[in-house]
């Protein structure tokens, strides 16, 4: 993935003398800092039989994820009045990281993903088996759309048993859960591939009902009545030739309302993204297929999207669209004067970057280099994981 030693590997993505100022917390880790803790982390993982059995694609990734699972916890190390140290969000911050330090570095878009998906969930075995059966398996079938739930459990364990706790008995609870969650992504079906669902809308319905109450492999009753495209990416990511592609949708363009509004892309957008909700609301009133055109990073804002959508009963097919790191700069760059956008933007998008995950909507497509991304989605060959 990437050449040299960990070390020097680390040093792309944040320094490893951060690492090793960062503090935690001694309840939960009595070991030190957080390089310290990263390398009992490694040290564990090469150890676990998963990793062990595992070909050398899935042991690079474990190994990536082990590596960088922490990386966040410098930039949201807190300590607090009470003296306790806390590193609240730093799964979702090095996920975020890593994301851009490994984009630069032109690893590969599906490995890259991997890792950022288990760095985003590796706490999540620590608990997850906590939740009521139903909503742990719900979970587990979320989780395994966008990652093995093997490698999870691997990545977590590693991350338990590389550490050292005040009381003992909590580290063993943490590698005791991790080993429940295989468990319980077992019983799921969906330990090491994705977990099957008789079409893409009762995976939605079921991935978002609260309580877990509805049957993953019966099918839910599909009453959506159009389409809606929301696309994701980059500026320079290759959003404009989809668009081209595909001339019988309407478009809702932030760009073109920025122009129209007279708003600079380094602005306030909150005006421009106002106008565009009541452009898309129209487009659902009449029931009628549309696209929102815009980079749509995050995934709450995403979020709000999809929703608004299936208020209409909609359904939802994210495009994402992504080009080498050196591809983008250049067709920025290429762009008109006005129409540029400036490279402090660009790297405030990166810093908030999040590619769209499998569960967000009915249908997500991954159009990278103008193609489909080769080992993405995990297991499924790059198809949406549902029953033919």
């Amino acid at each position: 993935m990437l050449a040299g030693s960990i070390e020097e590997v680390m040093e792309r993505v944040v320094a490893v003398e951060e690492m090793a100022r960062t503090a935690q917390d001694a309840t939960w880790h009595a070991e030190g800092d957080v390089w310290t803790h990263t390398k009992m982390a490694l040290e564990a993982l090469v150890e676990d039989p998963t990793y062990v059995q595992a070909d050398a694609g899935a042991r690079e990734v474990m190994f990536a994820a082990v590596l960088f699972h922490d990386a966040g916890k410098p930039a949201t190390t807190r300590h607090e009045p009470d003296g306790r140290i806390t590193s609240r969000g730093h799964s979702l911050a090095g996920e975020v990281l890593v994301r851009g330090a490994l984009w630069r570095a032109g690893v590969p878009f599906g490995v890259r993903e991997q890792v950022c998906a288990l760095i985003r969930s590796h706490q999540v075995p620590f608990f997850g088996v906590e939740l009521a059966p139903p909503l742990a398996a719900q979970r587990a079938a979320r989780l395994s759309l966008s990652m093995r739930n093997d490698w999870l459990a691997a990545v977590a364990a590693a991350d338990g048993r590389g550490r050292r706790t005040s009381d003992p008995r909590d580290r063993e609870r943490i590698v005791d859960n991790c080993a429940l969650w295989r468990e319980v992504a077992s019983e799921a079906g969906c330990l090491d591939r994705p977990r099957v669902f008789p079409d893409a809308h009762t995976r939605v319905l079921y991935l978002d009902d609260e309580r877990a109450g509805r049957a993953a492999e019966v099918p839910a009753f599909d009453d959506t009545v159009a389409e809606a495209v929301v696309l994701s990416g980059l500026p320079g990511g290759g959003k404009s030739t989809w668009l081209a592609a595909h001339p019988e949708l309407a478009v809702v363009s932030l760009d073109a309302l920025r122009d129209e509004l007279d708003v600079d892309p380094g602005d306030g957008q909150g005006a421009v993204i106002s106008a565009a909700r009541e452009r898309a609301r129209e487009h659902l009133r009449a029931g009628r297929p549309f696209a929102w055109n815009a980079t749509t990073l995050t995934r709450p804002f995403r979020r709000s999207l999809v929703e608004l959508c299936r208020s209409y009963r909609f359904r939802v097919r994210i495009v994402y669209c992504e080009v080498t790191a050196i591809e983008q700069r250049r067709r920025n760059r290429g762009r008109a004067a006005d129409a540029v956008v400036p490279e402090k933007v660009i790297e405030r998008m990166i810093g908030r970057w999040s590619v769209p995950a499998p569960d967000e909507a009915h249908a997500v497509d991954y159009v990278v280099d103008g193609g489909e991304a080769a080992g993405w989605p995990p297991g499924s060959a790059g198809a949406d994981p549902v029953r033919p």
